[in-house]
């Protein structure tokens, strides 16, 4: 095939009565580029990438998403369906009980969101003063982006549907990609991003935002597991979201819409 998925050869098939290679190309695919990232869309109706982050504008910028580098990459295995993901990351209930570590340096009902609706979702949440989210509790890099003493104060975290999850911190950023394997299993692909100058330096240790992280995403994985173990049960019955998790209910009403 060439690269734009006209079919070149095909052997014998000149000898098969009516084949058309020009009948044969691959099947197209909507491609696009957004904030460094690519991504595939393989719906027929569905808008252009570009066209799809279009109601995001600038948004990300000031974290220069497109020049940061890749220091780590870990791959979970988790066995939960992707949904209940999605929705351990877009809520803070359980932080406080799940998550020790991290409440003592963001607190879990600090969060405020900004985007409540659609495809994307999420806000920020406050981080203790002079601190980072990392297992010293100290910066670990550079600054991603040129920011004012006051943007240290904050992480931001948005849902990107249907499969990634970005959160924005002032000296990395980590971003999740989810890949269902089946209705019980999700196979996830977390990635930490520096800016790229942090390498050069003597003092850049990114094991201390991967360390920190790690432990606080097996956290979330076996809570995931544990619900998913829950709603396999005959005897499971849904019950109300808190007051503090519209950003789970959000998510379930645009999944409801998608699926029409």
């Amino acid at each position: 095939y060439a690269l734009d998925g006209r079919l070149l050869g095909a052997p014998h098939m000149d000898e098969t009565p009516g084949f058309n290679k020009a009948e044969y190309p691959l099947k197209p695919a909507r491609l696009g580029l957004w904030e460094g990232f690519i991504f595939l869309n393989l719906a027929d109706s569905s808008p252009s990438p570009e066209k799809w982050f279009e109601p995001l504008g600038e948004k990300f910028s000031p974290w220069n998403l497109a020049a940061l580098r890749s220091a780590k990459r870990i791959e979970y295995d988790v066995r939960a369906n992707w949904k209940l993901i999605f929705q351990n990351y877009s809520e803070c209930y359980h932080c406080l009980g799940v998550h020790p570590e991290l409440s003592k340096i963001s607190p879990y009902d600090s969060a405020e969101n900004d985007l409540t609706e659609g495809p994307f979702l999420g806000g920020f949440m406050r981080i203790a003063s002079d601190k980072s989210l990392t297992m010293s509790g100290n910066a670990c890099a550079l600054p991603v982006g040129n920011f004012g003493d006051e943007d240290f104060r904050f992480v931001f975290y948005y849902s990107i549907f249907p499969n990634t999850l970005l959160s924005l911190h002032p000296d990395y950023v980590m971003v999740h990609h989810l890949e269902p394997q089946s209705p019980e299993r999700t196979l996830i692909v977390c990635d930490w991003f520096f800016n790229p100058e942090a390498f050069e330096r003597n003092d850049f240790d990114p094991d201390d935002a991967v360390k920190f992280w790690d432990m606080v995403n097996r956290q979330d994985w076996h809570v995931c597991e544990l619900s998913q173990r829950g709603i396999s049960s005959r005897a499971y019955e849904p019950g109300p979201y808190s007051m503090r998790e519209s950003i789970p209910a959000a998510w379930d009403e645009y999944y409801l819409r998608q699926m029409g």
